[in-house]
């Protein structure tokens, strides 16, 4: 089976020149074989990398070496396997709380409200973390490690939006759909025309549904895989939240997700 390994479809150039000329040279045989998930001819990656083939052989025989590139047959290479043992590293130390923080404190400065960061756990949100001031003006604040139902929250929303139609039944079938105020979508076709609306739109919203008085706005973090991993909600007095926060709610979420290794937006 041929290998394929999660990598972007194109390799940004190195900002600056490595001070060891043959760790260039590497790099770029690396960047050209990223680029090409077939396995390469020697001949095509010199080309590929401005290298005479000679030189461009010796680096591709020390990279096999270290398991970062794997020989193919005579004079074919692909990314070698080191790599995803690697890259699975790096994952495994990625935490969405963490690659949230900084992002959500600048987002609580340029708004003065409360953000939070919510991941799923069966038919509830759960609030893993949050940034807010006493000068937010909200009485209200559902503390980390809090529960909510999924249909009446706007990072709720978001994960049910995700899930097919059958899901999203059986979900309506399990929780009845219970209301808290007399905002709250209580039938399944309510919610379905909301989730439809989400889908297009690629946020969410709250509408005093979960609290009276609190509106928040939503939008999705992915991981590398492109899997919806957590929320990024802003909440808000109902009659002081601002549309042209959302922009910087999903600038700040896209943010948040770069750093957890997805490329590029998500709607």
């Amino acid at each position: 089976m041929q290998q394929r390994l999660s990598m972007p479809s194109s390799v940004p150039p190195a900002t600056e020149e490595p001070a060891i000329q043959v760790l260039g040279r590497a790099f770029a045989v690396l960047d050209v074989l990223a680029r090409n998930p077939d396995p390469m001819q020697l001949k095509d990656i010199g080309a590929a990398t401005g290298l005479h083939p000679s030189t461009a052989h010796r680096i591709l025989s020390d990279l096999v070496v270290g398991g970062l590139v794997e020989r193919v047959d005579a004079g074919t290479y692909r990314l070698g396997m080191r790599l995803l043992e690697y890259g699975n590293l790096v994952k495994a130390r990625l935490s969405v709380r963490t690659a949230a923080l900084g992002p959500m404190r600048e987002l609580h400065r340029l708004t003065h409200q409360p953000v939070n960061l919510s991941i799923r756990q069966g038919d509830e949100i759960v609030y893993i973390e949050r940034t807010y001031s006493e000068y937010s003006g909200m009485q209200v604040i559902r503390s980390v490690g809090g529960r909510a139902p999924l249909h009446l929250t706007s990072v709720g929303k978001l994960f049910l939006a995700a899930d097919d139609a059958p899901r999203v039944r059986a979900y309506c079938l399990r929780t009845g759909l219970a209301g808290q105020t007399r905002n709250s979508i209580t039938n399944a076709q309510q919610l379905e025309r909301e989730l439809s609306k989400v889908r297009v739109e690629g946020f969410a919203r709250d509408n005093e549904e979960l609290e009276p008085g609190v509106r928040c706005m939503a939008a999705g973090i992915y991981d590398d895989s492109g899997e919806l991993v957590a929320g990024l909600s802003l909440s808000a007095p109902a009659d002081r939240l601002m549309e042209d926060w959302l922009d910087k709610v999903q600038a700040t979420a896209q943010k948040i997700s770069a750093a957890l290794g997805h490329k590029g937006p998500r709607r």
